[in-house]
């Protein structure tokens, strides 16, 4: 589906840290005294430039925060976060926004595009947003690249939920961005659209060097993935390589049992990927 990138791009983009993203021991608690919960506790983890990395858990187990601190939504409460080479936490509020809008994409369960603008100008918009200038034809390629060179006018309500997403995904990876960060991606398609989604951010990754860093529930969205990491009360508890379909929904059941967990061996290692 993507067209691999010419040298000349590649030569004018800047350079890239090894590291795509690093969290050390990074703490999130919500609530005070008796109400507080952890949700974060201590994660600490490494993911290489050009990787796709899933993370399950069951619900409450902090996939959601992690992936909110990892893009610098969230502020943690302890420990860092790194992306592409430069820490996240301590920054001023500005200085967060303009580095996620030229280093980070996200791509949500629901879209999140404006009803009022067609395909071509939300495409643009991260674009527009950072004051960057707006190579048409660039994006009108990306768009293609995705499936949607016939629907570049066309508005969201106009669009099946497979193209939005895509459109959704053509939005995150136009800045060229170093890390995409993906929560849900496929909770509101079908079979075909999710396979066609979960194909093109497999891509991003194998052919564009993109990271993408993808949080879900749903074990098929995990095997296309290379790595998936699995979360269990705020605490990564295992990894798991070259997933399979199975493979994600046994250790899912076993989450629970801990005594087997490399996090419960040595709980402030790094995991790297």
């Amino acid at each position: 589906m993507f067209g691999r990138t010419s040298r000349a791009r590649r030569k004018a983009r800047p350079a890239r840290s090894a590291e795509a993203l690093r969290l050390d021991r990074v703490r999130k608690v919500y609530g005070t005294d008796e109400a507080a919960v952890t949700a974060l506790d201590e994660v600490s983890l490494s993911l290489p430039a050009g990787s796709f990395t899933a993370v399950m858990g069951p619900s409450g187990s902090g996939k959601s925060t992690l992936l909110q601190c990892a893009a610098g939504l969230d502020r943690p409460d302890g420990g860092t976060v790194t992306v592409d080479g430069e820490e996240l936490t301590g920054g001023t509020e500005a200085a967060l926004t303009k580095f996620r809008r030229t280093r980070i994409g996200f791509v949500f369960q629901q879209y999140n595009l404006l009803d009022t603008l067609t395909a071509e100008q939300n495409t643009t918009l991260p674009l527009r947003l950072a004051g960057r200038r707006v190579d048409r034809a660039r994006v009108h390629e990306m768009l293609r690249q995705v499936g949607l060179a016939e629907r570049l006018a066309h508005r969201p309500a106009e669009l099946s939920g497979g193209q939005r997403q895509r459109v959704a995904i053509a939005r995150a990876l136009v800045a060229e961005p170093a890390v995409v960060f993906a929560d849900e991606p496929t909770g509101a398609l079908d079979t075909r659209s999710a396979r066609e989604v979960l194909t093109l951010l497999r891509e991003a990754a194998r052919l564009h060097g993109r990271t993408v860093v993808m949080v879900t529930h749903d074990p098929v969205a995990a095997s296309y993935a290379d790595t998936v990491l699995f979360l269990a009360d705020g605490r990564l508890v295992g990894r798991l390589d070259a997933p399979s379909v199975d493979a994600v929904a046994e250790r899912l059941a076993h989450l629970g049992d801990r005594t087997t967990t490399a996090a419960n061996a040595a709980p402030h290692t790094v995991m790297e990927v």
